[in-house]
């Protein structure tokens, strides 16, 4: 039989063609993501491997309470360390060099003029010892605190060249520097921005207290690692130091890569989402092809019947075809996905982040995606393959092929059951969103995704007609015609329209959250931040010496400074002490009701003035918090405790605990403080442009900040949403164009499988362009029920979000009917363009072949 499967392709080659490519996308996808995650995680590798060639390093014990590193560590961020330890630790026997890791936040002017900022790469500089080995590739190491050395990366994407003057934000003060060396790390870095300075110039503006991130050991040649830690632990021992641990070079770089591939794991989990969505999606392409196939092919397989075939080997044909479309299409799928991966590669280049190595090709990948292609292919068809299985020897008498429709009674029952489940799931996450609503919210969409999909054979029969009435009307009688060509069998009609039901389900959905979340963002925005202008930055932290700056300034009644850093919450877990890192945001106490405005649940907001803290309601709730507890913490010199003023429910500050500035100043060291924001408030004699003038002038020579008003400021974080979500818009696209090819697919074969019927057409007098009009006019009424029922469905899901996820800023529902409506408009213009080459093709078929076809 596998002879006859291989002669049925060659055969009916064009069949197959299109669903060979449906495999060909989805499995690029999956192809691409493991080859897209292999490559970054080889690039992170090699920064681990470059960053990290000690062979043995001193860290804190604990998890520090950190918010976000500055990006010059990839493993744990733990407590700091004195500094001084290295004093001891290099009189360790064994131990060559004992260096503080001394490293913080940085701006870097470029030669344009403008701060050197890539993607969310991190920009840091760094002490460079003499000692070190670094690789100069021209140049010297930085001498004093006019001098600088950048990496090489740096170097080129700054523009900058070696002997060049230019300017760094150090410590959030204006510095010129000139650039003495260049240093080669041996691998890409991944955009980061890495600025070397002397010992003392970094010392003073990272470690000023003391306390350094790490101790970087390095032993005398052939001194095993193990043995270096034992001899390190047992010095520091006997110097008495607490809270801190030796590890090996070893296990730190391996510490650092296990963290990286975590993070690396979500990025591919996203990705294969939609991998997953896109082979879901081809799946419907390849069962409609082999269900009408089969349909087309019926008395064939009869007549194999007839001379002897059994039910298993006919069976077993069907589906050794499906599995060769399977393996030829993910073969072709690999390839398009290294494709896919050299065009990501290309486009971060351009945004400044480079990914080392060649395009990676393993056997896991290889093996991975063939299973995948060859699986969806092969259960695809398992249906069709049964039916005609079944098909017994005297279907071989019969004129037509056996294309007896079936009843959709029991489809009909299922997908009822279905969506009434999916529907109940939705309200019952709508009526109790916490904390079961977002598990409801997903086993209702399911339910109604899936119900939707097997009742819409049922919802055809009836809505199609009503869709296709100003067909009808318009064009007669190519619209009457068409219309009954697609009412006449439901099932195929929505299987075609199931691949866009699904793809234009997503989209709505997607639209919906994004006009959503713009609105929420716009309603926190005009309802909480009440400052005539806000200064950002487009790096991490705003220069504390623009403060002083934009108060100096006699337009400016007020700058309110928001601030944020990491606190260690200690807490008691069943007669235990335990502890809990968190962010804190610091605001001052005036600048409630005067440039931020929220209100308090419980308590008072008047308690700041009596170093009070606030608590968001949903942490109090997780904590069982009330107004009056006492909330401790532990500090560099012991344990700080804070009262609980007012619980507040509001998304205008993202933060767990919000605290006056001088419990702040208690709880988080200065090193590790970091300013968010400027508010600033217009002087009563001055007007809005004249504010905004001499603000933007105050703040143009730190480079990285921007001067934005209410509007501005909304703008901006709705542009951040937009960013996000473009992306799963631009990954939907692909299931857009899967379902494209299935509606190409499907009229392809619809034409082959009424030849007969064409060409009687064509003999009593259509013409060319009026069959073709009437394929037209079932391509598009096809592409716009699939839109219809898949937006209702998508809305429908998305309207429930903002109920579910009120607590995390998603607070008001908008639907926006132009965009829905302009997809509509899209829709009709995909069912036209699907119907080009299968109404070419009906139009050329010459009318007597026709008329005798069999």
């Amino acid at each position: 039989m596998t002879r006859v499967a291989l002669r049925g392709i060659r055969a009916h080659l064009v069949r197959f063609l299109l669903s060979l490519l449906a495999v060909t996308l989805g499995v690029a996808f999956v192809a691409g993501t493991f080859s897209l995650r292999t490559m970054m995680g080889s690039t992170f590798s090699g920064i681990v491997a470059s960053s990290t060639q000690g062979d043995a390093y001193v860290r804190g014990s604990e998890p520090a309470a950190s918010a976000s590193d500055n990006g010059s560590s990839a493993g744990d961020v733990r407590e700091p360390v004195p500094a001084a330890l290295a004093q001891t630790i290099e009189r360790v026997d064994g131990v060559r060099l004992a260096l503080p890791a001394i490293s913080g936040p940085i701006v870097l002017v470029g030669a344009d003029g403008t701060a050197v900022v890539s993607t969310q790469a991190p920009s840091f500089g760094m002490a460079l010892y003499p000692e070190e080995t670094s690789d100069f590739v021209t140049g010297h190491a930085p001498i004093g605190a006019g001098e600088v050395a950048l990496e090489s990366a740096t170097l080129e994407s700054s523009g900058l060249a070696v002997g060049d003057d230019t300017t760094v934000v150090l410590s959030g003060m204006l510095e010129t520097v000139t650039v003495v060396g260049e240093v080669s790390l041996g691998a890409p870095m991944a955009g980061a921005t890495i600025v070397y300075l002397d010992v003392a110039t970094a010392t003073a503006a990272y470690a000023a207290d003391g306390m350094v991130a790490s101790i970087d050991v390095y032993g005398d040649d052939g001194v095993d690692e193990e043995t270096l830690v034992a001899g390190i632990d047992k010095a520091l021992g006997a110097a008495g130091a607490a809270d801190v641990e030796t590890v090996s070079g070893a296990d730190m770089r391996a510490e650092a890569t296990e963290d990286i591939n975590a993070m690396l794991g979500f990025v591919q989990t996203f990705m294969l989402v939609f991998a997953g969505i896109s082979l879901f999606v081809g799946a419907f392409i390849i069962s409609n092809t082999f269900a009408m196939s089969v349909q087309q092919r019926m008395r064939e397989f009869a007549l194999l019947r007839a001379l002897g075939a059994s039910p298993g080997q006919v069976f077993g044909s069907i589906l050794i075809q499906a599995a060769l479309v399977g393996l030829a299409g993910s073969a072709l799928g690999i390839a398009a996905g290294l494709g896919l991966v050299s065009l990501v590669r290309l486009a971060v280049a351009q945004i400044g982040m480079n990914l080392s190595g060649s395009i990676p090709l393993d056997a896991a990948t290889v093996l991975t995606s063939l299973l995948v292609g060859t699986l969806v292919s092969i259960a695809a068809a398992a249906l069709p393959a049964r039916r005609a299985a079944l098909a017994a020897p005297v279907e071989a008498m019969r004129d037509a092929g056996g294309a007896r429709s079936k009843s959709l009674r029991l489809r009909g029952i299922v997908g009822y059951v279905l969506t009434v489940a999916g529907v109940a799931g939705l309200v019952l996450a709508w009526s109790r969103p916490d904390p079961d609503g977002p598990a409801l919210l997903g086993l209702g969409a399911t339910a109604l995704v899936l119900g939707v999909l097997v009742l819409s054979p049922v919802i055809a029969r009836y809505s199609l007609s009503a869709l296709a009435a100003v067909f009808v009307v318009a064009f007669k009688p190519l619209g009457r015609l068409a219309r009954g060509n697609v009412i006449r069998n439901p099932r195929r009609t929505a299987n075609t329209a199931g691949a866009l039901m699904i793809g234009m389900a997503l989209v709505g959905a997607a639209s919906v959250l994004a006009a959503s979340a713009t609105v929420s963002t716009r309603a926190i925005v005009d309802d909480g931040w009440i400052a005539d202008f806000s200064v950002q930055s487009a790096v991490e932290a705003v220069p504390v010496g623009a403060v002083a700056d934009l108060r100096a300034l006699a337009t400016v009644e007020s700058v309110d400074v928001l601030r944020y850093g990491p606190a260690m919450l200690t807490q008691d877990a069943g007669g235990s002490t335990e502890e809990r890192s968190l962010l804190v945001v610091a605001i001052p106490p005036e600048s409630i009701g005067h440039t931020l405005d929220f209100d308090a649940v419980a308590g008072t907001l008047d308690s700041f003035d009596d170093g009070e803290v606030a608590v968001q309601q949903g942490v109090a709730d997780d904590h069982d918090w009330q107004v009056g507890d006492d909330v401790t913490f532990t500090t560099a010199t012991g344990e700080a405790s804070a009262r609980i003023g007012a619980i507040v429910d509001t998304a205008l500050i993202g933060a767990p605990i919000i605290m006056p500035d001088d419990a702040f100043d208690t709880i988080v060291p200065p090193s590790q403080t970091v300013v968010d924001s400027l508010l600033v408030t217009t002087a009563a004699s001055s007007t809005s442009a004249e504010v905004r003038a001499d603000v933007t002038a105050a703040v143009a020579p730190y480079v990285v900040l921007s001067v934005l008003d209410k509007e501005e400021f909304a703008s901006q974080l709705a542009g951040q949403v937009d960013q996000i979500l473009g992306i799963l818009y631009a990954m939907l696209a692909l299931s857009i164009i899967i379902a494209i090819l299935g509606i190409v697919n499907t009229l392809a074969l619809s034409v082959i499988e009424r030849t007969r019927e064409i060409g009687l057409m064509r003999a009593v007098g259509l013409g060319r362009l009026q069959l073709a009009g009437i394929i037209t006019i079932e391509s598009v009424l096809t592409a716009v029920f699939g839109t219809v029922v898949g937006m209702v469905v998508g809305v429908g899901i998305a309207s429930v979000m903002p109920a579910v996820f009120t607590e995390v800023g998603l607070t008001e529902l908008a639907v926006p009917w132009a965009q829905l409506g302009s997809m509509l408009g899209v829709a009709a213009l995909v069912g036209v363009l699907a119907a080009l080459w299968p109404a070419i093709h009906a139009a050329r078929l010459p009318v007597l072949d026709a008329v005798v076809s069999d």
